[in-house]
């Protein structure tokens, strides 16, 4: 057995500020990445094109920062069950590291690839969280429980200390040319392309893949926007937010690191405005971590509803009004100009996420799962936390004290898109309609028709009284249940 240690990239897309690969270089200098190209998740229905580009761009600027350390970053295509304990055996690696997931398929995945590593004498990383601040078992209530109300979990989540960012990988030797062979006849590829895989995007990328574009973006956010954070956050049409969640999602930036970022910020600014803002985006990267830790202690959270009386609502599911929301021509502006978004660039502003979802569940009364998974299908940052917690919250199914939020679209569009900047940029046949109009909502029928642009599919107050009936009548039977 040599001394080599295999490191299993998964969500970790980046040689710094990586707590399992620091891990694995304390105990040797041969340290080797691998990615495995999973057909559990890649052949799934709800994959994003764009999510598969941006991971492969990450991928090929991963396998540059491993050869510019003098290793490499291996590519495996098949069952990671079977390809990485075969990999492990063909190399004779001593161990293989990895950093802990809170998905669901992850953790099952996981504890398969240990037991069949160790049956072969290979040593792994006992549990090693990475890509949160706090283990999931490191954050509970006074009863020893896991939190479902965010307030207090942010009370106890932000008291505690942070890690420092973990050491970046070098002075590393990577596989001989008779390893590297061995390799290949273990499995070993050349990275594909997204559409070697079968996944076609053209329209470009938010944000660019990699570490550097990554810190890059981190380091423009905390310059300045970060300070104007609490302000401009809900506007659309700026560009208030960091963007950073395609990144985050896939690991191409540490989360330490960006933590640190904050502090620093905050460290260096004597406003009072400016420290509202940046503790106000520290409280997004807990909401984010309150997601995950959530999905870890309730996994049947990916199947559904978290309250009672929503597991089994009775929403109407209409497949015309479904099509229509999918496609931006509900004839609600601020909806149709979010979902042309989504659709056009494969990111929505967070904003319009809770006004479209709100308006799929609560206006058309259909169940937030069809919309959960068509985000999945269109979002360059779709990670299941995150996606099944907002929907969640939007549907008032999940871990949420306020059990019935209903949105305006008209009262949003008004407060949020003042100007209609976002509606007029993302909804070309309505650019020369007046602002009120475009966030009203009241245009005339046949101004409509001139421009190809619908009739509202349903009436907000109409349908807002008829979700609440619904409420009412499912909250009865689920007391008397």
């Amino acid at each position: 057995m040599s001394d080599l240690i295999l490191f299993w990239h998964r969500r970790d897309l980046r040689i710094s500020d990586n707590t399992g690969l620091a891990a694995a270089r304390q105990r040797s200098q041969k340290v080797v990445g691998v990615f495995c190209l999973d057909p559990n998740i890649l052949e799934r229905d709800d994959v994003a094109p764009v999510r598969v580009t941006y991971m492969i761009g990450c991928l090929q600027q991963l396998q540059q920062r491993y050869a510019q350390i003098g290793s490499q970053l291996l590519i495996l295509q098949g069952e990671p069950r079977e390809a990485i304990p075969a990999l492990a055996t063909a190399l004779s690696a001593k161990a293989v590291f990895w950093n802990w997931d809170v998905e669901p398929y992850s953790q099952v995945r996981d504890r398969t690839v240990i037991e069949s590593l160790k049956e072969k004498g290979i040593q792994v990383l006992e549990e090693n969280w990475d890509q949160i601040l706090h283990s999931p078992d490191d954050i509970f209530t006074g009863s020893n429980q896991p939190y479902t109300v965010f307030t207090p979990f942010w009370r106890n989540w932000s008291s505690k200390p942070k890690a420092a960012p973990a050491d970046t990988l070098k002075d590393v030797e990577g596989l001989s040319e008779q390893e590297l062979q061995t390799a290949k006849q273990a499995g070993a590829i050349a990275l594909p392309t997204a559409k070697d895989l079968g996944f076609k995007w053209e329209n470009g990328l938010v944000i660019e893949p990699g570490e550097a574009a990554a810190q890059e973006r981190l380091e423009q956010f905390c310059h300045r926007a970060i300070e104007e954070y609490k302000e401009q956050r809900n506007f659309p049409a700026n560009d208030g937010t960091s963007q950073l969640s395609a990144a985050l999602k896939f690991g191409a930036i540490g989360i330490r690191t960006v933590w640190a970022a904050t502090v620093e910020v905050m460290e260096n600014t004597r406003s009072d405005e400016a420290q509202t803002s940046i503790r106000a985006w520290q409280q997004e990267l807990a909401w984010r971590e309150f997601y995950q830790h959530a999905m870890y202690h309730f996994p049947e959270l990916e199947q559904g509803a978290y309250r009672q009386q929503f597991k089994n609502f009775p929403y109407e599911n209409n497949e015309e009004y479904f099509q229509a929301w999918c496609e931006g021509r509900t004839g609600y502006p601020i909806v149709d100009a979010a979902m042309r978004q989504m659709n056009n660039i494969g990111w929505m502003h967070n904003r319009c996420r809770m006004i479209v979802a709100n308006f799929l569940t609560k206006d058309l009364l259909i169940d937030p799962r069809l919309g959960e998974k068509y985000f999945y299908q269109r979002l360059i940052d779709g990670d299941l936390s995150a996606n099944n917690g907002g929907w969640q919250w939007s549907a008032s199914s999940g871990m949420d004290p306020k059990p019935i939020r209903i949105f305006n679209p008209a009262s949003q569009a008004q407060k949020f898109d003042p100007e209609g900047e976002y509606i007029r940029e993302w909804l070309l046949e309505l650019r020369s309609f007046d602002t009120e109009e475009l966030l009203s909502g009241n245009i005339s029928k046949r101004d409509r028709a001139a421009v190809d642009y619908p009739d509202p599919i349903v009436d907000h107050k109409i349908q807002q009284r008829q979700f609440k009936l619904i409420y009412q009548q499912q909250r009865g039977d689920s007391v008397n249940s």
